[in-house]
């Protein structure tokens, strides 16, 4: 199968989480992405929550679709072949801290001499410019720094962080969209944007909404609700009678005067004070007290059920075990199971599916996150014309592995 991005070409430089993830988006749909990877070490990613084995289902993720070669960008050898394959990409992504490229002869001056077509996505923690550019910065890090974690947990406790590597992931969303929208304004013959610029904290605090508006306006600083958003209610998570919980977003006008009825609660539902979002927002904790009051007395099944035939938005809080067998998410191909080598055999595993769907030209997961290097030969030979012989030069040198 091809993808929308098939044709188009990206080299890989970055490591962890941010520029893989943005790589991975490109590799998902079509595009050939090419990881560059160090010698003998390559991506830390491969040893990441790695519980069996001697490689992660994490690399398995994120590195799935890519072909994996490696090359020592320090020494000269290996900067040159990294200049031959810009010459022959359309995109260029990496995450290394400001001026690491321009220690290594990459820099951006650099590569657009190599392709002046090429488009460089950079990412860091602060972005290239400003006071803090130098600094170094990872995901956690950016969280703190753009806002999500001061306002992430509950209020008695210390900020908190999403399980997920979420800056990161933000940002490698924004990478991708970057390059595409310097692509299309070069086709379109609009103003050339050669560089895309990144910045982990900047990508985490465009999710802030209206954080700082809120303060300069009002004064008020966003501080830890837990499961809750301030003012908008009723909206959290409620627990049921089996042990399990359930969220609910009640929160809208048509829709709150659905849950109310559906909870047993017609006189909420038709008080005057709390027609509109404001009014609702003053009595959030009357309103989660009756909630909780009625979804306590029934499983999540049977609150699902009539919150559905009433309309309002709800769904169950599941693990990976409940999302590994939810029909849904089968039924969208959002579980795709692959033979993959744990602890010595191969056993099936379920990763992630494609997103988004498109259909007509819908990505695939073609491999899983290769093996260090897999690649090299294919790469190097096939699209560089490097002869064997040096291909042995280069290893025996450890350019390559």
């Amino acid at each position: 199968m091809t993808g929308p991005l098939d044709g188009i070409r990206v080299l890989e430089l970055g490591n962890f989480i941010a520029a893989p993830f943005a790589g991975r988006i490109f590799a998902d749909f079509g595009a050939d992405v090419i990881k560059v990877e160090r010698p003998g070490q390559g991506d830390e990613l491969r040893g990441w929550r790695l519980l069996a084995g001697t490689t992660s289902m994490l690399w398995r993720t994120i590195g799935r679709n890519k072909r994996s070669v490696t090359i020592d960008l320090h020494t000269d050898a290996g900067r040159m072949l990294a200049l031959d394959l810009v010459r022959r990409s359309d995109v260029v992504l990496e995450n290394f801290r400001p001026g690491t490229l321009e220690r290594w002869g990459l820099g951006p001056a650099e590569l657009a001499a190599a392709n002046p077509e090429m488009v460089l996505v950079r990412i860091s923690g602060y972005g290239q410019t400003g006071p803090y550019a130098g600094r170094a910065g990872f995901g956690g890090v950016a969280e703190a720094f753009g806002g999500l974690r001061y306002v992430t947990g509950d209020p008695a406790s210390p900020p908190s962080r999403a399980a997920t590597s979420i800056g990161d992931e933000v940002a490698g969303l924004y990478a991708v969209i970057g390059a595409l929208m310097s692509m299309l304004s070069r086709a379109r013959g609009g103003p050339d944007a050669p560089v895309v610029d990144v910045a982990l904290y900047e990508a985490v605090f465009s999710l802030m909404e209206s954080l700082v508006p809120d303060y300069d306006a009002y004064g008020v600083v966003r501080e830890r609700t837990g499961g809750s958003l301030p003012g908008v209610a009723p909206s959290g998570v409620y627990p049921c009678r089996d042990g399990q919980w359930v969220v609910i977003g009640g929160n809208a006008n048509a829709v709150f005067g659905r849950l109310m009825h559906a909870i047993d609660r017609p006189d909420l539902a038709a008080d005057p004070d709390l027609a509109d979002g404001r009014g609702r927002g003053l009595r959030s904790d009357e309103l989660n007290t009756a909630i909780v009051g009625w979804t306590a007395g029934r499983s999540v099944s049977e609150v699902l059920a009539v919150l559905e035939k009433a309309g309002v938005p709800a769904g169950p809080v599941h693990d990976a075990s409940a999302i590994a067998d939810d029909p849904h998410y089968r039924a969208r191909d959002m579980l795709v199971t692959r033979q993959v080598e744990v602890d010595g055999s191969p056993q099936p595993v379920r990763f992630p599916g494609i997103v988004p769907k498109v259909p007509g030209a819908p990505g695939e997961v073609r491999w899983l996150g290769p093996e260090l290097g897999e690649h090299t030969d294919e790469v190097l030979a096939g699209l560089l014309g490097v002869s064997a012989e040096r291909l042995a030069s280069l290893r025996t040198e450890g350019v390559i592995s």
